[in-house]
């Protein structure tokens, strides 16, 4: 695949001369655990309350947030990587106003991006902070490269978990990997389709407690996003559920989770945090723990 200067491309979108968008990224251990609706409907919630906010489909390969969204891309990641659009070129008009950066699906060298290709998209993302309040990734699942590289460059990890076994122990495994190879010691955790908040705190629980003992992370329960029936017809209709049933239980959970995610010191508030965390963390010539 041919590389440009992605750096160069993106520099049309600097609308704002100063601050950064916050990154969020969210995670999990495993498929099936409802992670891309969660970003979905974090963006809308994002939106709802006046944060200009841009939705990255990273999942490279088999990307779906378009699908959720009930858009149709014409152009999409991999006519970057290849040289045809700029990363401008390919950003679309979602609803209430969220953009949305599309992935390819179905394109397996999209998901096997050597390390100069990564570098390149990253260093085009760290150009939209300027542009953005919040930039959500959706991450794939698993701890490929790419899923490890965007983690460590992001504000924020937030790792999506059900209470399934499969779920829990590949989530234990995707941080263990973070801070084993790239020292990352902070993880925000997000329970979701579970009875009520009441499981969700006990799977919160029994995860930090094994985390704690064992790898010496610390964790924070983001919130709970309950189990709901209309999440799935909201899907069939290809409409996030925020849209289609506002006033669902797990709408409402979804729009909590935004504000408690609002609230959360922005990193120049963190003492001795870098105002541009999300360019300052791309040292991908190196690798894990800092050894090439």
């Amino acid at each position: 695949m041919a590389m440009q200067d992605y750096g160069d491309q993106a520099d049309g979108l600097r609308r704002m001369q100063g601050g950064a968008a916050r990154v969020l990224a969210i995670a999990s251990g495993k498929g099936g655990v409802g992670k891309s609706n969660l970003a979905v409907n974090l963006a809308l919630a994002f939106a709802a309350r006046r944060k200009h906010t841009i939705l990255f489909d990273a999942d490279l390969g088999l990307g779906n947030v378009d699908v959720l969204l009930g858009l149709s891309p014409r152009y999409h990641l991999a006519h970057v990587l290849a040289g045809e659009k700029t990363l401008a070129e390919i950003i679309l008009s979602g609803p209430e106003g969220i953009e949305v950066l599309p992935a390819a699906s179905g394109i397996a060298d999209m998901a096997n991006l050597d390390v100069r290709q990564q570098s390149g998209l990253l260093d085009a993302l760290a150009a939209l902070e300027r542009s953005y309040d919040y930039l959500i990734l959706d991450l794939a699942a698993g701890i490929g490269q790419d899923v490890l590289r965007f983690s460590r460059a992001a504000d924020h990890v937030l790792v999506v978990v059900t209470n399934e076994p499969a779920s829990i122990t590949d989530a234990y495994a995707f941080m263990k990997v973070l801070r084993r190879d790239y020292g990352l010691r902070d993880f925000s955790v997000v329970t979701n389709m579970v009875r009520d908040a009441s499981e969700g705190e006990k799977l919160f629980s029994r995860l930090a407690a094994v985390a704690r003992q064992y790898l010496e992370i610390h964790l924070q329960h983001a919130g709970t996003i309950p189990m709901d029936q209309y999440l799935r017809s909201a899907v069939r209709t290809q409409q996030p559920l925020l849209l289609r049933f506002p006033d669902s239980a797990a709408a409402k959970a979804f729009r909590a989770l935004a504000d408690a995610i609002l609230a959360w010191p922005s990193p120049t508030q963190v003492a001795g945090a870098s105002a541009n965390l999300f360019s300052s963390r791309l040292l991908l010539e190196e690798g894990p723990a800092g050894h090439p």
